[in-house]
């Protein structure tokens, strides 16, 4: 399994996804500033890796600070966190790094300053550590719902390349191979970054799981045709009422779904769950330049000073959601407030059994 990110030598190495699929190439950040632009610039990408890359990037930060003292550290690493913070306000899983590495140090303070900075420095490795090691949990449970010979809808990228390995709308999808069972992966396009096409199809080739790509605009069709059995797609930020924030197109295919009776499933590692927030409504969309719809590949396919919208993410309402996966196991949408309690029965409300229709 290639490696999306990795602490080496005392730099954070960026798998530069923007030159994917032609060329594979790392990048070596030796200050913050140049991961808070790989995080911006979509070098790296996907709500579960820009929050591994948040966390390395404040620990890097965090080597060159002088402090007298930890008051004085913990206001530069609030300075450095509200600049890492500043890049991508959708995904939650960017603000829950920077959070857990700050209370870290926090936690810390009667240490010495040097201490706390190679403490930070483990803390991050263990953000990427526990990440793959939950993917592969979403993985178990959400192999449950795959039958064999399934062909499954998949958008944008939710793989390997959006976390730390494994992946999360993916990891599903390598359980189920690597159980035996039979499958077959239609990937959307998903313009007008192209990660479905750039990403999802090349990893997915690397691992020697079929895979069929086509356009956004084809979903209907193959659904109709009935070539597709359910969809699993990721999350940049999930709320309480199980309302999900995906990759501008997801709403679109959830509606699909729901018209052709397909079960239309989301991948969500619990630090992509946003507690704080009631509905999606409140959840932050992030607009993107508009060079990414009126330019492929750096050559203009649109008029010169034409109007572009360009919101990166859109929200898909909790009706249109067959149940969320989970590191804890599967959930219908209105139960995922549950998952909050830590004294919470979580195995009355888990689902077992693959639903035969979106509820």
């Amino acid at each position: 399994m290639f490696e999306t990110i990795r602490w080496r030598e005392g730099k954070v190495e960026i798998l530069d996804q923007s030159r994917l699929p032609l060329e594979v190439v790392y990048l070596s950040c030796r200050e913050v500033g140049e991961v808070a632009e790989a995080i911006k610039t979509l070098k790296i990408r996907g709500a579960p890796a820009i929050g591994i890359a948040a966390a390395m990037g404040l620990a890097l930060g965090a080597q060159s600070l002088s402090a007298r003292d930890f008051r004085e550290f913990q206001r530069g690493l609030r300075g450095i966190a509200s600049q890492l913070a500043a890049t991508r306000p959708t995904a939650v899983n960017l603000f829950w790094a920077l959070d857990r590495m700050q209370a870290y140090a926090a936690a810390h303070r009667e240490e010495a300053i040097e201490q706390i900075k190679q403490g930070l420095v483990g803390e991050a490795q263990r953000i990427l550590e526990e990440d793959i090691a939950v993917n592969r949990a979403i993985g178990k449970w959400g192999a449950a719902l795959i039958p064999d010979g399934a062909r499954i809808l998949t958008h944008c990228n939710a793989g390997a390349l959006a976390t730390g390995g494994y992946g999360t709308a993916t990891a599903p999808m390598r359980v189920t191979v690597e159980e035996g069972k039979r499958i077959h992966v239609y990937a959307d396009e998903t313009r007008p970054v192209l990660q479905g096409a750039r990403l999802t199809a090349w990893e997915l080739m690397q691992d020697g799981i079929p895979v069929t790509l086509i356009t956004d605009n084809m979903a209907a069709q193959f659904m109709r045709r009935g070539m597709i059995d359910l969809a699993i797609v990721g999350t940049d930020r999930t709320v309480r009422n199980g309302d999900v924030a995906n990759k501008i197109g997801t709403y679109g295919v959830a509606v699909l779904c729901k018209a052709h009776k397909i079960p239309f499933y989301v991948a969500a590692p619990i630090s992509s769950i946003d507690f704080s927030l009631a509905t999606g409504k409140k959840i932050p969309i992030e607009e993107r330049p508009p060079e990414e719809v009126t330019h492929i590949q750096g050559k203009r396919i649109a008029p010169e000073g034409v109007q572009v919208a360009n919101p990166a993410f859109d929200v898909t309402p909790a009706r249109l959601v067959t149940a969320i996966i989970t590191e804890k196991g599967v959930f219908r949408p209105r139960d995922l407030r549950r998952l909050a309690d830590p004294n919470a029965d979580l195995e009355t409300i888990r689902i077992r059994e693959a639903p035969h229709t979106t509820r």
